[in-house]
């Protein structure tokens, strides 16, 4: 009987099989290899374009930042620029009340009266001077509160002395100023 040699053909496709192994292998290597590299330069991408997305909302939150500071300060001098209109206004309805009060000061004090010191501190109004008698204070104290312009007279001092043979009250008092605005007539 006749033998045969099967081993080298059974050896070369054993290297075959081995051979292909190998090479699906390194393929499924390289394909792999080349799935992560894709999946991390898109990762990557995603993360550079989140990053320009934070960016530009960085760059957008410090503009509106100025903005708002800009504004604050706008809303700042325009509050001060109201408080010194405001101010003005005020002056100007109130530049004829000192004109009016000097006006109703002269035409109230009675005869035998005399100031020798006024004083004005806002609305309120400080008087003093000599009177030939305690009456001519209370004439000038009724007479004031008949006043348009002067209100509430308060006696704080009145002392009788005796001046050249003459009995003479030294006074002082206080009273509060009220008027009208021309324009309005509405008291203040």
């Amino acid at each position: 009987m006749a033998y045969i040699n099967l081993l080298p053909w059974r050896e070369e496709l054993r290297n075959e099989k081995k051979r292909a192994f190998v090479v699906i292998s390194g393929g499924a290597a390289i394909v792999t290899a080349l799935v992560f590299l894709l999946v991390h330069i898109q990762i990557a991408g995603m993360i550079d374009w989140q990053m320009q997305r934070n960016a530009y909302i960085e760059q957008a939150t410090s503009r509106l930042d100025e903005k708002i500071k800009e504004i604050q300060e706008l809303n700042k001098v325009r509050s001060q620029l109201l408080a010194r209109m405001n101010v003005i206004q005020e002056l100007q309805g109130s530049r004829s009340l000192s004109v009016h009060l000097l006006d109703e000061l002269v035409t109230t004090v009675p005869e035998g009266l005399h100031l020798s010191n006024f004083k004005q501190d806002r609305d309120r109004l400080e008087m003093s001077g000599v009177a030939q008698s305690n009456a001519r204070v209370s004439a000038y104290m009724r007479s004031i509160e008949r006043s348009d312009w002067m209100k509430k007279p308060v006696l704080d001092v009145i002392e009788s002395e005796e001046l050249n043979r003459h009995r003479i009250a030294q006074f002082s008092l206080h009273a509060l100023q009220e008027g009208k605005h021309e324009d309005t007539g509405v008291e203040e």
